[in-house]
């Protein structure tokens, strides 16, 4: 028997593509969701893997974004000015996002959802008396030693989705993004991790899908770039993203093969979509119901 898992990639308001592209292939495979024993997201891919498995639907889950987008991403007059435009405090408070979240997830653990979920997060205090240091974090409810069933669902959202700059750390935590905003590879290896009490699936039956949030084309321009801190503070954070995307994708690709398959559609030449924009957010859904999905079918039909 196969072992379905989904992965969904960071890119805050970008969620809503990965979701239009779900909303479309739920027409040919009504119960597609269902099928999946394991979510693995990160940051908006976390929130989106959450509201999944704790039995919210795709067209609900999609409409939060729609809804709920220029809240998110609500900067008032005052913290614009008093905060210098983000240059001293995040672009955005959590406020609101964190009200959001609890709404939709309220007090449920990991240990209650519906299915497994695999949720990446940056601790930047372990709080240890000995060997203090940041390190990362995969939350997970997978039955395991040591494992996070009992942590609130809508406080791993808030974790794995604090962005820096754009939003607070949540507690000592922030987006699990800066260091795999891909989660498909850890995705595989916790569900071969000898931790897990419960038998761990065949590797060979597993079934990987991973969902990309919609890449920009982007480059610097030039050679030989000798800057510091004032020149590599705004793009740093897009290079590192996206640099460990690609990793986690060739990893996977050189593991799984055929039963592997990543979905990660490019915005046109010229058009530049950020985290934040939750003003096109009906650009991003025309553009994910434009992307061609028929090897996508295809190789769903192979396993379903």
């Amino acid at each position: 028997m196969t072992y379905p898992v989904l992965s969904i990639d960071g890119g805050g308001i970008l969620g809503v593509v990965p979701l239009t592209i779900l909303k479309r292939l739920s027409v040919p495979f009504p119960q597609l969701i269902d099928r999946f024993k394991l979510l693995a997201g990160t940051s908006t891919g976390g929130i989106i893997s959450l509201m999944l498995a704790s039995g919210h639907s795709v067209d609900e889950t999609l409409q939060l974004y729609v809804d709920h987008g220029a809240e998110i991403f609500d900067t008032s007059w005052a913290r614009n000015v008093f905060d210098l435009d983000g240059l001293l405090k995040a672009k955005y408070s959590n406020v609101k996002l964190a009200n959001l979240i609890f709404t939709y997830l309220g007090t449920r653990t990991l240990d209650e959802l519906d299915k497994r979920v695999l949720v990446p997060a940056f601790n930047l205090d372990n709080g240890k008396a000995v060997g203090r240091s940041w390190q990362v974090k995969f939350f997970h409810n997978f039955p395991s030693v040591g494992g996070d069933g009992e942590e609130l669902a809508y406080h791993v959202a808030l974790r794995t989705s604090a962005a820096p700059t754009y939003f607070p750390s949540s507690g000592t935590y922030i987006d699990g993004g800066v260091f795999c905003n891909n989660p498909a590879m850890a995705a595989l290896c916790q569900t071969q991790d000898s931790r897990n009490t419960d038998p761990n699936p065949v590797e060979a039956d597993i079934r990987l899908f991973s969902l990309g949030t919609g890449d920009s084309l982007r480059y610097i321009e030039g050679k030989d770039h000798d800057w510091g801190i004032g020149e590599w503070a705004k793009p740093i954070t897009g290079v590192m993203m996206s640099a460990n995307q690609s990793i986690a994708d060739y990893q996977c690709r050189q593991r799984l093969g055929k039963n592997y398959l990543r979905l990660a559609p490019v915005f046109p030449e010229g058009v530049t979509m950020e985290m934040d924009d939750y003003g096109d957010v009906q650009k991003m859904i025309d553009f994910a119901n434009a992307v061609d999905l028929t090897d996508v079918t295809s190789w769903i039909q192979s396993w379903i």
